[in-house]
């Protein structure tokens, strides 16, 4: 994708601090990075979020997010990290090529969790068995 700045950086044509890369991955510090060491993983070709991945590409994702958050939770000296991915605007979504927010945490960051919401044990039950019929 031509105007995507993630295929940019994937192709060379926009400087990135890379931290890891290989045939399928690349990883690099986020520019706007909630904390120091904030990371984001994603996939050289141009998927546009979770749904669009691959299942090979999914199968082999799990272990380079595990040896990137090692990485990067040493190399912060964080507390604790953080694994985000947001699929769609309304989930937060600002680039539109898939990738995941690996962010270093600290006891003292101040950054806060968001707010849970209440429902009715119907309401659960209900919902639960919405998401069962869509597997």
């Amino acid at each position: 994708m031509t105007d995507c700045i993630f295929c940019k950086i994937v192709a060379g044509e926009i400087p990135a601090d890379k931290v890891y890369e290989d045939e399928d991955f690349l990883a690099f510090l986020d520019i706007h990075p909630i904390n120091l060491g904030h990371t984001l993983l994603i996939p050289k070709k141009h998927y546009e979020n979770l749904f669009d991945l691959p299942s090979d590409l999914l199968e082999k994702i799990g272990p380079k997010i595990q040896l990137i958050a090692r990485a990067v939770l040493v190399g912060a000296g964080a507390d604790a990290l953080n694994l985000g991915m947001n699929n769609g605007a309304s989930a937060g979504q600002l680039v539109g090529h898939a990738h995941l927010h690996l962010i270093p945490r600290f006891d003292d960051d101040g950054l806060q969790h968001w707010s849970a919401k209440e429902f009715s044990a119907e309401i659960f039950k209900e919902t639960a068995e919405k998401i069962k019929k869509g597997l």
